[in-house]
């Protein structure tokens, strides 16, 4: 079977809807997908079938119908990509949150998963041993280049971000901070990572972690730029910790 029909048997997707896409990514034990979270209402009322108690409670939270939709279409597809990886119907994935709240899957050994969304549009991560984290921006994002610079990035960054023009200082630091957050998802630190003291060089090569206390230490970090569609810049981040 195709990987494109065996992802719409997986999500349960109609034909006239997107289904995830596998990202390329030349690391071995990694899956990368790309999903559209825009769904019709009888598609989003069968995903909603195969979620948890918890899952329904927080998605019943959301204020704005869209944004619950979001949660619904996400939240199930994972289930379902993991499903196939674990061999188990997508209600049987037993997630649990852990650590600071970040969520694993009980039973599953060394396989781990992460999430991070953008609009209409997610990206989901699973690797077979280590930790993952994912992050996804739209490359036309606008924000205070020079606020989130002072606020997140290490001197080093700023240094290289001051010497660039407008619009290629927001381009990379929409990158650095993919990879940024990325790490911190891996971690479960989200928001309370040390920002300003991790620090990412980029080059030609891609991006690498140069500086940071443990455990964002160089070493046991690897950073893959992934090329998602509809002008994303998406990065994953996997950790050989904790």
């Amino acid at each position: 079977m195709a990987l494109g029909a065996r992802a719409a048997e997986a999500t349960g997707a109609t034909m006239a809807e997107r289904v995830p896409a596998r990202l390329a990514l030349p690391v071995p034990g990694v899956e990368a997908w790309f999903c559209e979270l825009v769904r019709s209402a009888a598609s989003i009322d069968a995903m909603r079938a195969c979620l948890a108690p918890a899952e329904l409670a927080r998605a019943a939270r959301f204020g704005q119908p869209v944004l619950r939709d979001r949660y619904i279409v996400g939240r199930a597809t994972l289930r379902h990509l993991l499903g196939a990886r674990l061999a188990l119907a997508p209600e049987r994935v037993d997630i649990q949150r852990g650590h600071r709240g970040r969520p694993h899957v009980t039973g599953a050994g060394g396989l781990d998963f992460n999430l991070s969304h953008t609009g209409d549009h997610a990206l989901i991560g699973i690797v077979a041993t280590g930790r993952i984290g994912v992050d996804i921006e739209h490359e036309a994002r606008q924000l205070n280049v020079e606020g989130v610079a002072r606020k997140f990035m290490a001197p080093a960054e700023q240094a290289m971000l001051a010497a660039q023009k407008p619009d290629l200082q927001r381009r990379t630091l929409l990158r650095l901070w993919t990879c940024k957050e990325a790490m911190s998802k891996a971690t479960g630190d989200a928001l309370s990572a040390p920002f300003r003291q991790i620090d990412v060089a980029l080059d030609a090569g891609g991006a690498r972690v140069a500086g940071g206390p443990p455990p964002y230490a160089p070493g046991r970090w690897a950073l893959h730029a992934l090329h998602a569609p509809g002008d994303h810049l998406a990065t994953i981040a996997l950790w050989q910790g904790p």
